[in-house]
Parts: structure tokens; sequence; C-alpha cells
């Protein structure tokens, strides 16, 4: 694409931010594991369809906002945190409720509808506005000054982040799944709840006490 550079630098950059462990990973193992490779993958296309968000916001712009406005940065944050609040509190109310109700309030087989999951994953990412920042901080340091349509290479890099990200989810899906049919015991399966919940509740304080750079 003319008016980028050292895209294999890029590429390295990617692969390494999809393989740190954050919100968007643990949602899609946590959904991967309670609902299988279904579950999985709608939750991994939502969170793709949030980095899509994200990548045309750095294009047009828009992400510029957050980083130059402090009231729309805290804006989206808290937004941001108290929809991880929401998840976690679903998770821990489920390890929390007695065995046999658990047990009969999720049937074996029984799965959220794929929207439902692809909704959790594009809100997870979009209201998380250091994506936004990471956007508007990564691409431009794979674009020539002298590019003469910054829009247009914005666009490549940000559907090449998109496109290489979604793979990545995509294999990570099918190699967590097996590990879903094992079908642990009550007290495990709310232990593992109370877990998640515990983690979700532990990046929503680290998304609210995020700071612009």
């Amino acid at each position: 694409m003319p008016g980028t550079h050292d895209l294999w630098l890029f590429a390295a950059t990617v692969f390494v931010l999809n393989a740190t462990p954050g919100v968007d990973l643990m949602l899609t193992l946590a959904r991967t594991l309670q609902h299988g490779i279904r579950g999985g993958m709608a939750a991994a296309f939502g969170v793709s369809a949030g980095c899509i968000l994200h990548a045309l916001a750095a294009a047009f712009g828009l992400a510029a906002l957050l980083a130059a406005s402090a009231a729309a940065f805290a804006i989206v944050k808290w937004v941001g945190a108290a929809y991880l609040l929401w998840l976690a509190f679903g998770m821990l109310r489920a390890a929390l409720r007695p065995a046999t109700a658990a047990r009969a309030a999720v049937p074996p087989g029984a799965a959220p509808g794929a929207w439902r999951l692809f909704r959790q994953g594009l809100l997870t990412n979009a209201l998380n506005p250091k994506v936004a920042l990471f956007f508007l901080a990564l691409l431009p340091q794979f674009i020539d000054a002298e590019a003469p349509h910054k829009t247009l290479a914005f666009l490549f890099l940000g559907a090449w982040f998109v496109i290489q990200g979604t793979l990545f989810l995509v294999a990570f899906v099918l190699l967590v799944a097996p590990l879903g049919r094992w079908r642990p015991s009550a007290a495990i399966e709310r232990g593992l709840q109370a877990a998640g919940g515990a983690l979700f509740v532990a990046l929503a304080a680290k998304l609210a006490l995020a700071e612009r750079h």
C-alpha cells in the first residue's frame, strides 16, 4: 500500500497486542469455555466489529477527540467500566446461586443467542477508549509523512489490524474450545464463574483508573 512502511513490523506489533491478555481476549476465552466454538466465535467477531469502529474513528479523526478532550475520554471510560461491571455482576450472581438452582437455570447445551454474545464483544471493545488511543498512536508510526492519501493509509492499516486480529481470535477459539467439553462439578463451575467475575471487576477498575497519555 503506497504511503505505508515496515509492514512486517506492524504485523509483529499487532500479533503481540493480540496475544497479550486483556479484556477482549479474556471475554473471548470466557465465552468459548462457557458456550463452545459458536459462543467464542460470536464474541470474537463482536470484538472485531469494535476494532472496525476504532479504525474508522482513527482514520477520520474521531479518536483525536478522546486524546484532546478530557471530558469525552472520561465519559467513554466510565461507560465502558460500567459495562464491564455489569458483565461481572452476571458472572458473580451465577457463582452465588445454589448449585442445584444454577444447573436448573442453565441446562447442558443451553447458551445465549449468538447476537447477544456478538453484542458483548462489540460493546466491550468499542467502549474502551484506550483502544481508540492505541489506534491513534500506533497507525501513524507506519504511515509515511509524505503519503499523498493519509486517510487511505489509515484505512489500509486499520483493515490489516482487523483481519489479523480476527484470524488470531478465530485460531484462539479453536485452540481452547476442546477445554469446554470438560463438565466440571457444580462447585468448580461456581468457582470459575466467581473467578471470571472478579477478573472483570479488576478489568473495570483498571479501565476506570486509566489516564490519557
